[in-house]
């Protein structure tokens, strides 16, 4: 039986060299490479693959990026160059990946693997939801956020944020352009964005200081945010008193 396999890598060398070295395995069928993370996200979506060789650190899109985007992705062969950190957690939750640069033997082990679970029906989404969550906790600020809507992917700067807003599950992104959800916490942005610009001024907002038009006093206890674009947010008391030490107020 053969499966279908997609590259995205956004470097060529490192694309030709995983097809050079499937010409060896006849059950994987290359059927598309892909550059970077939009295209490998289309692809993926349009060809249903079984296994995907996945890059991390690409333009446009992420590894990680077209992972949180994926309804159902198929099984993952991490190809990366990522730090040894990053590494450690691959391997703590069973997933493949072939560490740059890589022998013909670790590429030939990884997909024997691959391959084995694919024959076998074991779930992938869990494991690849736990790799998800172990890059999540990781505490680097975000300089963009990827989301999906119905109909295409957009990827937002953090300075094109006004605000965002506690949804459930979900979190809403508030832009000049438009709201966006994202199955994310506010507590994932509190600890994503930078807290000297992005401050946590209720449960429910975090809100981005360079919006802001001023502050009013709502009633005896609380406070109202009003935004250069004339929305007007909640502030707890503790929000309050983290703008006024931010702000210097």
């Amino acid at each position: 039986m053969t499966y279908k396999a997609i590259i995205i890598d956004d470097e060529k060398p490192a694309r030709d060299i995983i097809r050079t070295f499937l010409k060896d395995i006849a059950e994987i069928e290359v059927i598309a490479e892909c550059p970077d993370g939009f295209a490998g996200l289309k692809a993926i979506q349009d060809l249903k693959p079984d296994l995907v060789f996945l890059d991390i650190q690409m333009p446009k899109l992420t590894g990680f990026e077209v992972l949180e985007l994926l309804e159902n992705p198929p099984l993952i062969i991490f190809s990366t160059a990522y730090d040894q950190y990053a590494i450690r957690a691959f391997e703590l939750n069973a997933t493949d990946y072939i560490l740059k640069p890589y022998s013909r033997e670790r590429f030939g082990q990884a997909v024997a693997k691959a391959l084995s679970r694919i024959q076998t029906g074991i779930a992938v989404l869990p494991e690849l939801q736990k790799i998800i969550q172990s890059a999540d906790e990781k505490e680097e600020l975000l300089n963009r956020i990827a989301v999906k809507t119905r109909h295409k992917v957009h990827v937002i700067g953090v300075n094109e944020i006004l605000y965002l807003e506690a949804e459930g599950d979900y979190v809403m992104i508030h832009t000049r352009e438009g709201n966006y959800l994202k199955e994310k916490t506010m507590k994932y942005f509190e600890s994503h964005l930078e807290p000297e610009k992005f401050i946590r001024i209720h449960r429910s907002y975090i809100v981005n200081a360079e919006a802001i038009e001023r502050i009013e006093l709502y009633d005896k206890e609380s406070y109202s945010v009003l935004l250069k674009t004339g929305d007007k947010l909640k502030a707890s008391t503790s929000g309050y008193k983290l703008l006024k030490q931010i702000l210097h107020m």
